[in-house]
């Protein structure tokens, strides 16, 4: 079975009315029998998730056929529905493709689970039945902008390709991800780092920076959340893109294994100033106020040599309202393309209210936004704020806006930033919501056993 999950406007789809909810793709059949050979159904996938109030939810093809009849005297019905608290028979959607296949599309109603049981008529009176297990996210703020990357749940750094394209990487495994920003849907192309990097175990890569075709990744460099060191994690890496939009193609660069070391040792010879030695001892969780986790990467103003590592912890100090700490390395292109030991220029401290750095980005301007969030929050517990800088040690940033925390996932990802100075700048945000129940039954997004039913939220927020 081949999965081609293609985002489909409700405005496209044709819907009918009434109770039977009877979905018809074509004309009545003739009324002999004789003859008939059984019809098939299949389904371009067997699950599918949608959002209640959404736009654009991605569509399931469905492939009718009977030997000797075309396509067009096949019929095709939901026969029903096993929670239509979640999408009745009704609430389903068909129109014809240009290939002659039917697209369906779901309008759910409510949260949760439902099987819908699909039946194509033949010629003959003959029948085939498919069954669609789908899955209906709970309607979220912003619902007109938002959209939905789906194939994984746990989104934690972006890097945007141009046409309208972007490239996401998961915290859960080594695959890059090219997703079209403005639809609802799966993955164009995929590419999994792990075996370039030699590693099985996840980089749980936290951030990324663009300088021309190459792309620069790195690891949390933190202990896992139970205190333990793991070598992946203390990983940088490069890709280098090429092409553009949806023909974006990737090859893997160089990779360095030392950076938390050699951050380690800076510290340990500025005094042990920000406790790094001590947030990685074992034992140490990274997600702590005093722990050591990595979330933003980006370059300084006007280099591409001097790279920005902003922590998600330590803060600095170390107690509650302390300011968030990024650490320039001065030779990053260098560390990455001949392997040499880091150096690192003074720690600069920027106070965004107590929150830590989730991510940080710039545009050609060097004009910089900062998502800030919680040292602490996997989701969406704790407060998350966007602040404008210019790069500059020394010189505040200045917050722009609150973001919205009463839906599932945290917010981890800018995707690019805007013109600043413009009026009315529009940025777009991705979550992590590999820790959050989508569907009301208290499963983590991240443990779901189906990965089409995996999904992060893309969203678009205007700047004040």
């Amino acid at each position: 079975m081949t999965v081609r999950l293609s985002p489909v406007r409700r405005a496209g789809a044709v819907g009918v009315a009434g109770a039977a909810a009877l979905l018809v793709a074509g004309l009545t059949a003739p009324a002999h029998a004789a003859g008939y050979a059984d019809p098939t159904i299949s389904l371009s996938a067997t699950h599918l998730t949608g959002a209640v109030g959404a736009y654009g939810d991605p569509a399931v093809t469905v492939d009718v056929y009977q030997p000797g009849v075309p396509a067009g005297f096949l019929r095709l019905r939901v026969l029903s529905s096993s929670n239509p608290a979640v999408a009745a028979v009704g609430d389903v959607r068909q129109r014809r493709t240009p290939s002659g296949d039917r697209s369906l599309t779901v309008r759910p109603r409510g949260q949760g689970y439902t099987d819908l049981t699909l039946q194509v008529t033949g010629r003959g009176g003959k029948t085939a039945t498919a069954t669609l297990a789908y899955a209906a996210s709970a309607r979220v703020g912003g619902a007109p902008t938002t959209r939905y990357l789906t194939g994984s749940s746990d989104a934690s750094a972006a890097v945007d390709v141009g046409g309208g394209h972007v490239l996401v990487a998961d915290d859960e495994s080594n695959v890059l991800r090219l997703y079209d920003r403005s639809r609802t849907g799966a993955p164009v192309r995929t590419w999994d780092l792990g075996p370039s990097l030699g590693l099985k175990k996840e980089v749980d890569i936290e951030a990324a920076a663009r300088v021309g075709d190459t792309v620069y990744w790195t690891g949390s460099l933190g202990n896992n959340k139970d205190g333990e060191y793991k070598a992946p994690r203390n990983t940088v890496f490069t890709t280098t893109l090429s092409g553009s939009g949806a023909g974006a193609q990737l090859a893997y660069g160089r990779s360095y294994k030392k950076l938390r070391d050699d951050l380690v040792a800076w510290d340990k010879g500025n005094g042990n100033r920000y406790g790094f030695a001590a947030g990685t001892a074992d034992g140490e969780a990274p997600k702590q106020i005093d722990g050591f986790n990595v979330e933003g990467l980006e370059f300084a103003p006007g280099s591409t040599t001097t790279a920005y590592l902003g922590f998600r912890a330590p803060l600095a100090p170390a107690v509650p309202g302390g300011k968030a700490l990024v650490v320039p390395v001065t030779n990053f292109d260098k560390v990455l393309s001949t392997g040499a030991k880091a150096t690192f220029g003074a720690g600069i401290e920027l106070d965004l209210g107590g929150l830590a750095i989730r991510d940080i980005r710039k545009n050609a301007a060097d004009q910089y936004l900062i998502l800030a969030g919680s040292w602490a929050a996997d989701d969406n517990s704790d407060p998350y704020a966007l602040y404008q800088w210019d790069g500059v040690a020394g010189h505040a940033p200045v917050k722009r806006t609150d973001l919205p925390t009463t839906d599932p996932g945290g917010w981890e990802a800018i995707v690019e930033v805007p013109d600043l100075s413009v009026a009315g700048a529009r940025v777009q945000l991705i979550t992590d919501s590999g820790s959050g129940d989508l569907y009301g039954d208290g499963t983590e997004a991240k443990d779901l056993t189906h990965a089409e039913w995996k999904k992060a939220r893309a969203a678009w927020f205007t700047l004040n």
